[in-house]
């Protein structure tokens, strides 16, 4: 068998697609004719393409790897594939570029690469619109404690900031009675928890029932026994009160991730989004009304072209009287062959940052308040990782959990223990942790 390592950058979609890649080459080399697989280390580079820095970070990657293993093969594979050819089909550090449209043959496309004595075609890319399959699978992380579950991929919405529907396509979701089956199948291998992820999960929906994602959501709970369920990023108008209601099963992890990206009706309006400011601030309430004790983290856009100094503090103060935990900050970045790259309004990047800044200090404020309101409750862990210095784990309200207190002898990957929060760790240049001791069984 060849010597594979992988590279993935990016979201939790591209965590999931990576495993479905391991799984693809597990066998590379395993032919009679391996001897020429077999001598060469393989590294796949599982790219991102959100901003133009996610791609320039990829390649990087592939440098580097290039510069300390001259005669590795390099494949660029992932988003910035298929959409940065102009960039990524010209660096002469990647061996071969593996678009998105082929990810399901690059197992036959490297096999034939290292077998060939003859030149061979470099780049694998045809129209992303036209792939209609999505498949089951997925990588298993942590020592088989976690797994991301991909049950939607692609994204309909086109809006003027994102270039992702032309890297994944067209929206396509897996059917109910394939996410249960391989949910089950996922207890069966000792996973404890499972997120159910997706380019745009809200655009979920089974073509043959015609369930939509909170219909997925209760045929899981009620339909396999996994017991940690978490579900990632929504927009405003798809948290429904059908969906909150089901958050009363305590399997569903209280968690939410809202990709708002910003708290102002005309800069939402502009970024093609289909919700308004008063809409986001609803949301973030009900959330707060039917699942109190949950965990909002938010995503949110600094100095996209139309934000106006107004229409900034409009968004800023929409947020400092909103519900929520964190703010995941991020400056605006143009992107080549979307819309807002074409806009004639722009903010100097040094006001990016600035406003960029001011938001990222309401959210330490606001999270270093929350973090503090948990000393004195309890808790169930998940122990992730168990080193000499102790054990990590993170709580169903997705607070990272520090247990290093505790006995390392006692803990294992994959345990769930009752713990009680006892102190906070600050840790310079990064955020606080919740520090823990277990006052409950373990499971």
């Amino acid at each position: 068998m060849s010597d594979l390592e992988f590279h993935t950058f990016g979201c939790k979609v591209n965590t999931y697609d990576t495993g479905l890649l391991q799984k693809r080459l597990a066998s590379l080399g395993d032919t009679p004719n391996e001897s020429v697989s077999s001598k060469k280390k393989i590294h796949i580079i599982n790219s991102c393409a959100v901003t133009a820095e996610a791609t320039t970070e990829a390649l990087r990657r592939a440098r580097q790897l290039k510069r300390q293993e001259p005669d590795s093969l390099i494949v660029l594979t992932g988003c910035s594939a298929q959409v940065d050819a102009r960039i990524v089909d010209q660096a002469s550090e990647v061996d071969l570029v593996i678009a998105n449209s082929h990810k399901t043959e690059i197992q036959s496309i490297v096999e034939n690469y290292l077998k060939s004595q003859e030149p061979t075609p470099k780049v694998f890319r045809s129209n992303i619109f036209r792939k209609e399959d999505l498949e089951p699978g997925g990588g298993i992380e942590n020592l088989h404690t976690r797994s991301f579950l991909k049950v939607q991929d692609g994204c309909n919405s086109f809006c003027s900031f994102c270039v992702i529907p032309y890297a994944r396509g067209k929206s396509r979701s897996l059917g109910v009675r394939d996410i249960v089956k391989r949910v089950s199948e996922l207890v069966e291998l000792g996973v404890k928890e499972v997120v159910l992820t997706g380019i745009h999960i809200g655009d979920y929906q089974d073509d043959e029932t015609g369930a939509d994602f909170t219909e997925l959501v209760r045929h899981v709970l009620g339909e396999t026994s996994m017991p940690r369920i978490r579900l990632s990023s929504f927009e405003p108008i798809e948290v429904s009160d059908e969906l909150l209601k089901l958050f009363v099963d305590d399997r569903l992890c209280p968690h939410f991730h809202m990709s708002i990206q910003s708290a102002s009706t005309k800069v939402l309006s502009d970024m093609k989004r289909k919700y308004s400011a008063d809409e986001v601030r609803r949301s973030l309430e009900n959330i707060k009304t039917w699942v109190p004790q949950a965990f909002v983290g938010l995503d949110v856009i600094a100095g996209f072209p139309s934000e106006s100094k107004a229409f900034f503090e409009e968004s800023f103060l929409n947020l400092a009287a909103s519900p929520w935990n964190k703010i995941h900050v991020f400056p605006y970045s143009e992107r080549q062959g979307t819309r807002a790259a074409l806009m004639s309004e722009k903010i100097e990047v040094r006001e990016r940052k600035l406003r960029a800044r001011r938001l990222r200090e309401l959210s330490d404020e606001r999270f270093n308040l929350s973090i503090q309101k948990q000393l004195g409750t309890t808790k169930n862990v998940l122990i992730l990782k168990n080193a000499a210095r102790g054990a990590m784990g993170l709580s169903r309200d997705y607070f990272s959990i520090d247990l290093s207190g505790e006995s390392g002898e006692s803990l294992k990957p994959g345990d769930e223990v009752r713990t009680e929060m006892i102190a906070v760790r600050n840790r310079e240049g990064r955020e606080p942790l919740l520090m823990a001791k277990i006052c409950g069984a373990q499971s």
